[in-house]
């Protein structure tokens, strides 16, 4: 039980990095060297982060639909992390 809902969070700290390094590189369009630039200069790893985690709905669906609700407890524990994670860039 503990080691489904610790890899479910592992694939959900995965998943939104997976998902910022995509929205940098294909959404973007400066390409993920000049996106991260922009992302460090201007203060925005929040945004980043924020939209990177909706990867996070598919992988939680995923795990609900075959029945792994242990994992998915552990995905969700994951989008708290990342939603704290926002709060500190955004407010501190």
């Amino acid at each position: 039980m503990k080691k489904d809902i610790f890899i479910g969070f592992l694939l959900s700290i995965l998943a939104t990095i997976a998902g910022s390094y995509l929205y940098m590189e294909f959404i973007m369009k400066n390409g993920f060297e000049a996106s991260w630039q922009w992302m460090i200069n201007t203060h925005n790893q929040g945004m980043i982060l924020s939209l990177g985690a909706i990867t996070n709905i598919l992988l939680f669906f995923v795990f609900i639909k075959r029945k792994e609700d242990d994992k998915a407890k552990g995905v969700l524990f994951g989008i708290i992390l990342v939603a704290l994670t926002v709060l500190v860039y955004k407010f501190f």
